[in-house]
């Protein structure tokens, strides 16, 4: 049995204070929901206030992204190490980083590596633009993600993959819950063919892209769809308490 994973990815938002705020507004809710693991994707600058606030609770901490290097003169990066002693996952591989910092699959492989060397879960994100969309392309390039983000990579059962197609994140629109969760099928198929049928069966997939507590629900009861990774409606303590509620009531069912 997989266990559900929703993540919320603040992006570039919240102060610090502003995020003890609004983690401390989530706790109450969060603490009460068994079945569903809790994380928070806050920038940087946030880890160590939350870390320190949630150090008696099962809620993980995230960082947005990593530098694959172990130390050096990388003005402005972080390293594996340097996230390591504050999260137990890390995002790698956004679409916001692919499209506005030129990430390319070489260079999410090379943060997957660093991640897993110093004991990083990761949540590797894969998704498709628009433009690939409609030349019909979508699954070739989600599968060539896979293949070559993974590459050479040890995969575990801790590893999780979000499918975020570019079209949906922040825009409002999400792809429909069937076309989801064929994605989501193609993912296990991607990783049963660099890996083992077994290792895909237990990998966690999460749907990413608009996000709310209104359309979880016709998500998470997918098969293949094994939680989510949710953008601003994870910026609303209410909203993603929401979310969480309703995955453990369904996965449960």
């Amino acid at each position: 049995m997989r266990i559900p994973i929703i993540a919320g990815n603040w992006k570039m938002n919240a102060t610090v204070s502003e995020a003890v705020q609004l983690v401390r507004d989530m706790l109450p809710g969060m603490e009460k929901i068994d079945g569903v693991e809790k994380v928070i994707c806050p920038p940087f600058v946030s880890l160590w206030a939350l870390k320190d606030l949630l150090k008696n609770s099962v809620v993980k901490l995230a960082a947005q992204n990593l530098y694959y290097q172990e130390k050096g003169a990388y003005t402005g990066e972080v390293s594996p190490g340097m996230v390591r002693e504050l999260c137990d996952y890390v995002i790698i591989g956004h679409s916001e980083r692919r499209a506005y910092f030129g990430e390319t699959d070489e260079l999410v492989n090379r943060k997957v590596h660093a991640a897993l060397k110093v004991g990083l879960n990761p949540i590797v994100c894969v998704g498709e633009t628009l433009e690939k969309r409609e030349q019909g392309k979508a699954e070739e390039v989600v599968a060539g993600q896979i293949k070559n983000g993974l590459a050479g990579v040890e995969l575990g059962p801790t590893m999780v993959i979000a499918y975020e197609p570019v079209w949906a994140i922040g825009t409002g629109r999400a792809a429909t819950p069937d076309d989801a969760n064929r994605m989501a099928k193609l993912i296990r198929e991607s990783i049963a063919a660099i890996s083992a049928p077994a290792l895909a069966r237990d990998i966690r997939i999460q749907y990413g892209g608009s996000v709310t507590a209104s359309n979880i629900a016709e998500f998470i009861v997918r098969k293949e769809i094994d939680g989510a990774l949710v953008g601003g409606a994870s910026l609303k303590a209410a909203e993603f308490v929401s979310i969480l509620e309703q995955t453990a009531r369904l996965k449960k069912a």
